[in-house]
Order: C-alpha cells, then structure tokens, then sequence
C-alpha cells in the first residue's frame, strides 16, 4: 500500500506533483488546497482524503484537523503540527503549514510533513512525500520535486 501526501498546493496542482503521485492508493492533503480543482486533479489518480488549512477557510468547509482511517492505520490529518495535540491512538501524523519537508519521530509517533507543491517560497524545494506500508512496518519519504526555477522580478 501506498500513501500519496500533499500539503500548500496554494491553488496551484502542479504537473510534477500530479507525476509523483501516479501509483498510489490513496492521497491525503494537509491543507492549503487554495481551490477546489486541486482535489478534483488529484482525484482522477486516487481517492482523496483531505483537510482545510489556513487559506482555505474561506471558500471551504473541511475539518481543519482529522483522524482518517488508512489501510487498518489511524491517520492525523493536520495543517499546522505546532498548533494541535496529537490524540493518543494514532498512527501517523501527516501535516503541513511550515512548507519544510521532513520525517520524524515525536514521542514515537512517526510525522511526515511533505513540504510545499504550490508555489515555492523562500529557497525552500517544491516536493510530495509517500508512505509505503509493508506488513506491519511504514516508510516514509519526501520527494523534491524537479521544477523550473521562479522567475526573477525586477530589471533585466
């Protein structure tokens, strides 16, 4: 089983992204979707389990944190780590809001946060991440993505 995670798309479903994801069971969105042809182009690859974040409180009406149910594991679904407690019968935490990539232990919880696949900020990479689960074990990764550099403003 594969685990496809997505965070601050921002609005912007990029192809890379989409490219990445090809294969996996199921994707979840940690928030920052910025519209909803974000989920609806993530759909057509695999079904979509999904939250609200900070940007998307306007326009939708997720959950801004959640507790799903993937392949017998109990998934946190949240936007911003920081700001919640983990509640004490999950598997997984999978969140977003800072746009930094990365994979840790916390209290011997694993959390994947799979950076940002929207629009780059700062000099942060663009990037997705999976979970693969074999038998009883997960492995986590985040993947950078290979896009073209921001344009640059200003004179030329």
């Amino acid at each position: 089983m594969r685990i496809g995670l997505i965070a601050d798309t921002h609005g912007l479903l990029r192809p890379e992204a989409l490219a990445s994801l090809q294969g996996v069971d199921v994707i979840l969105h940690a928030g920052d979707i910025g519209k909803p042809a974000v989920l609806d182009g993530l759909r057509a690859i695999a079904p979509v389990e999904a939250i609200a974040g900070n940007v998307d409180r306007a326009w939708c009406d997720l959950p801004e944190q959640r507790v799903v149910e993937v392949a017998g594991l109990r998934v946190l679904l949240v936007h911003d780590w920081n700001a919640t407690d983990a509640p004490p019968d999950v598997d997984l935490v999978v969140c977003g809001h800072s746009h930094k990539p990365g994979v840790w232990h916390e209290d011997g919880l694993l959390v994947v946060n799979p950076g940002s696949a929207g629009p780059r900020r700062f000099s942060l990479p663009v990037s997705v991440g999976v979970v693969t689960i074999e038998g009883s074990a997960l492995h986590a990764e985040t993947l950078p993505l290979s896009v073209p550099p921001p344009r640059r403003r200003g004179r030329k």
